[in-house]
């Protein structure tokens, strides 16, 4: 009983359940915390960014910084058009989805309907222990097979030398392959199994089933798994400053060497800057513009998923 009677035959709370009201409101508050904490921590990161950017403009006009073609912030004269860095870091991220997308969603629709449980067993748990392979290693990865073996031969239109935007590309597009696997599998795993068996039930087969009914059904969630890898993409650092150099061409051709955002940062951020000199400011813009281009990239992509997300009961 979790109750007792007092003398005038009200019930109250014995002492058991009042412990458990305690405890609830214990992690009621702690998730609260939790919540506001993250709330907190991305006001900091906004703040910390904005205030050295302000600085930065005062020195440099905004119409110099996205009007001009020209990147070398860190030498006498300095140049502060900062379209290469954006070139840089959309060329490395499109070819990153363009390998990322297609391979994660074959290798989920694989592990979905066609491989067998003990397939399954062994293949899902390698994928995510690739998807935590340091970033390093995939750095030396490319440099060492990517770029001669792969990027050198496909690419025929120029000279693919020992840093290439495509190189750093191809192997980001590998590197986020498993986390777009995991989370286009999951948002299929979502999927009703009746839409599925009803699908079966008349006559569909495995293909028409993963395109007619799984797809669209799982549509939000592999959105929500692309936007992820995309952003991923755009914030790699390592790999791109060591399979892409660190040399801002304002090219389109991506068998030449290209620097993107994530990659100046993490160069110039090496403590060669004196604090507070204009050099060492530009860190803080690159960044503030990665933050921007990264908030609407997220703001789109949860319309588009609003838009295509289907309910089941």
């Amino acid at each position: 009983m979790n109750t007792v009677v007092t003398s005038v035959g009200e019930l109250q709370p014995s002492g058991r359940k009042l412990r458990q009201q305690r405890v609830e409101k214990l992690i009621k508050f702690l998730l609260m915390i939790v919540a506001a904490s993250g709330m907190l921590i991305t006001t900091g990161v906004v703040v910390a960014l904005v205030r050295p950017s302000i600085d930065f403009f005062r020195s440099i006009s905004l119409g110099e910084f996205l009007g001009t073609t020209a990147w070398f912030p860190l030498y006498e004269p300095p140049d502060f058009g900062v379209w290469p860095l954006i070139i840089g870091t959309f060329s490395v991220m499109f070819i990153a989805v363009i390998i990322a997308v297609p391979g994660g969603l074959a290798v989920a629709f694989y592990l979905s309907q066609y491989a067998s449980d003990r397939v399954r067993r062994k293949l899902k748990p390698t994928l995510e222990i690739l998807a935590g392979v340091p970033t390093v290693v995939f750095g030396f990865f490319a440099i060492n097979f990517i770029g001669p073996n792969i990027a050198a031969k496909i690419w025929i239109f120029s000279d693919v030398g020992f840093y290439s935007s495509l190189s750093a590309g191809i192997t980001v597009g590998l590197m986020i392959m498993p986390m777009m696997t995991t989370l286009a599998e999951d948002a299929m795993a979502a999927v009703p199994r009746a839409l599925i068996e009803g699908s079966y039930a008349l006559g569909a087969t495995k293909r028409e089933t993963c395109t007619g009914v799984i797809f669209p059904a799982a549509l939000s969630g592999i959105i929500a798994a692309g936007v992820i890898a995309m952003s991923r993409a755009i914030g790699e650092t390592t790999i791109v400053l060591l399979a892409a150099g660190s040399t801002a061409n304002f090219t389109f051709d991506v068998g030449q060497p290209m620097q993107t955002m994530s990659s100046f940062i993490g160069f110039a951020g090496l403590g060669d800057q004196p604090t507070g000199s204009t050099g060492y400011q530009t860190i803080f813009a690159v960044g503030s513009l990665l933050f921007v281009i990264t908030f609407i990239l997220n703001m789109f992509s949860r319309k588009i998923v609003a838009r295509f997300r289907e309910v089941y009961e």
